[in-house]
């Protein structure tokens, strides 16, 4: 096995092999105190880790900046700046370059500049990393925070050094590569979002609004008005669950699933994050709920909805449907979704120590129902759509993780 050269990355492109240079910020980039003062740019910009450099009253839905924004920096397309704010997903802030607009105003709390002598697209990524985190780190010393904000001036901030590679047509290759990365994943969180979207606003028009027998769009050939029915009567059988009690160790060193409102974060749930034993089953009123059964939350998150894709125990928390037939589940759970984003819980919810529901109340719960053939139409529909989600959703997060990983190999 040969032995990692220092300086040189894990994974590089056929071609090159000199080692990578260490050089001081300042000596690639030029910092920028451009002011607004013309009022050149009226758009107040800040900065998210997920989407760069945006529209501050699109982000946090308010305009929060200034009414005047002449002493704000006037930043132009292809600019960086760094905000030192730190957060649980960015401990040490975050540089991101203007993409977005040709140009915008931003805090003079940021530190904007400009690359030279390196390649822009390469900067912007290295940044991506984590690379610089201990440059940072190095120079905020202990406590100097004040809100969240780091105390670094900006002289210090240029004075940060990255390992860069020498040869441009490196530098020009990475970036662009990771520029194609990023486009691709663009592209599937938009068509993520599309079908997103889409299912959203079909939950409100293919079944009927309240006091209404026939949805705003139906399937062709389908004419008879729906009909009222409880929750309670569309499956085989139902019940909430138990908890066994946290005093006894013993009870959650088992292998039995027990779900928990965090397993909730999907329409299909394959896993669990606690685990109880045969004991602690026996101990108190959970029940081992069927593989293909909808969960619905009780308690905390109201209304959310899970299909459980293995045998699982479930908390009082819940209440567990076990049905007969898919097609019928498939509507069921389309119903409930819908139910869940349409807030039509709100009514039925008793407000004590926590928001609840009880099982009483869920088996009440009064929908509209149209003939089973039309029923299973429905359902079968909304299973497809949720596959298309649940396929783009997965190759998006395949091309994340795949980006991830590549910022840790591509990159000294």
């Amino acid at each position: 096995m040969s032995e990692q050269k220092p300086n040189v990355p894990k994974l590089r492109f056929p071609g090159f092999t000199d080692p990578w240079e260490q050089r001081k910020l300042g000596e690639v980039a030029n910092r920028i105190t451009r002011k607004n003062e013309n009022l050149e740019s009226q758009l107040p910009l800040t900065i998210s880790a997920q989407y760069g450099l945006v529209d501050q009253g699109v982000f946090f839905k308010k305009r929060v900046a200034s009414k005047d924004l002449s002493s704000y920096y006037l930043m132009k397309r292809g600019e960086f700046a760094y905000n030192k704010s730190t957060s649980s997903v960015s401990p040490w802030g975050v540089v991101k370059r203007l993409d977005r607009y040709e140009k915008g105003c931003v805090s003079t709390l940021y530190i904007v500049f400009e690359a030279h002598g390196l390649e822009s697209q390469f900067l912007a990524t290295y940044y991506e990393t984590d690379r610089w985190h201990k440059e940072v780190r190095s120079i905020a010393t202990e406590g100097a925070r004040n809100h969240g904000l780091l105390n670094i001036a900006p002289m210090e901030f240029f004075t940060t050094t990255l390992s860069v590679p020498l040869a441009v047509e490196e530098q020009q290759q990475i970036g662009a590569f990771f520029r194609s990365l990023d486009d691709l994943i663009t592209l599937h969180q938009r068509k993520c979002d599309h079908w997103k979207k889409l299912k959203k606003g079909l939950l409100q028009k293919m079944f009927p609004k309240n006091g209404e027998t026939v949805p705003e769009i139906r399937f062709s050939g389908f004419t008879d008005p729906w009909e009222q029915r409880k929750l309670g009567e569309l499956y085989k059988t139902a019940g909430s669950g138990g908890t066994p009690t946290t005093a006894n160790r013993e009870f959650y060193k088992g292998e039995i699933p027990f779900l928990g409102i965090s397993d909730m974060d999907a329409r299909d749930i394959f896993a669990t994050e606690k685990a109880i034993s045969q004991a602690g089953l026996d101990s108190c009123a959970a029940w081992i709920v069927p593989a293909g059964a909808i969960s619905l939350a009780m308690y905390a998150s109201v209304g959310k909805v899970g299909i459980l894709r293995q045998d699982i125990a479930t908390s009082q928390a819940f209440f567990n449907m076990v049905f007969d037939d898919e097609g019928v589940r498939d509507f069921v759970f389309a119903r409930l979704e819908r139910a869940n984003a349409e807030a039509e819980w709100e009514p039925w919810i008793s407000m004590g120590t926590q928001r609840n529901l009880n099982a009483k109340k869920v088996r009440q719960f009064t929908v509209s129902v149209p003939s089973k053939r039309e029923l299973l139409r429905i359902g079968a529909f909304f299973r497809s759509l949720d596959d298309l989600i649940t396929l783009h959703q997965r190759k998006l997060e395949h091309l994340q993780d795949l980006k991830k990983g590549l910022l840790q190999r591509m990159f000294v």
